[in-house]
């Protein structure tokens, strides 16, 4: 299997983001992630309600998921139970 180019994000990034959100309680059909890494990268949420990340060039996956964290948690989504999640 070919190695993926380093600007391109990968199932792992995805899963190291999905984790953040997920414990959030954020609904992954709400997140929109960028496929192209780009620098300084940026966390928003547009008017639909909808979450969007783009991944930074620059530093780890890692790294940025706790920007991601505070920064989610700084537009007010807190922490879940995820058993209480997987109930309905």
């Amino acid at each position: 299997m070919a190695a993926m180019p380093e600007g391109i994000i990968t199932m792992q990034d995805m899963e190291i983001i999905f984790s953040v959100t997920d414990t959030l309680g954020i609904h992954r059909e709400s997140v929109s992630v960028e496929l192209t890494k780009e620098d300084p990268g940026s966390i928003s949420k547009v008017s639909s309600g909808k979450i969007e990340i783009t991944v930074p060039e620059s530093g780890t996956v890692q790294e940025f998921s706790q920007l991601i964290r505070q920064d989610l948690e700084a537009m007010g989504y807190t922490e879940v139970d995820l058993e209480d999640e997987d109930e309905d």
